[in-house]
């Protein structure tokens, strides 16, 4: 019984950390995509298409330009779910940080209003 139970324990945390692993574009499986959140069976049909027809991927500007669907802001998202191009996150870019600057300024001169009130 105690067997059981330690191996039931050992299963649950393997299958934790796999759920978890990351999955690299250019080595992974239509079942190891088809397990990255935001990749469905088309999705990794095509990836798997475009790898086979144009060699691995050399970055996330490659990945992004040759599988279609796949742009700057779903290219983050499939990063953030464990999704990596020669073992690399996508790193987001200055441009989505751009409206968070346009915010922190639209505050600064609404509050430099208010100070010379």
């Amino acid at each position: 019984m105690l067997k059981k139970i330690i191996f039931a324990v050992a299963t649950l945390f393997a299958s934790i950390s796999f759920a978890f692993a990351d999955v690299d574009v250019n080595k992974a499986d239509q079942a190891a995509l088809d397990g990255v959140k935001g990749i469905g069976p088309a999705k990794s049909k095509a990836i798997l298409a475009e790898r086979v027809k144009g060699g691995n991927f050399k970055d996330w500007a490659d990945f992004e330009g040759r599988v279609k669907g796949i742009g700057g802001k779903n290219a983050i998202k499939l990063s953030d779910a464990g999704l990596t191009v020669n073992g690399q996150a996508k790193a987001a870019s200055k441009m989505e940080a751009k409206p968070d600057a346009k915010a922190n300024n639209a505050k600064s001169k609404t509050s430099a209003k208010a100070d010379a009130k």
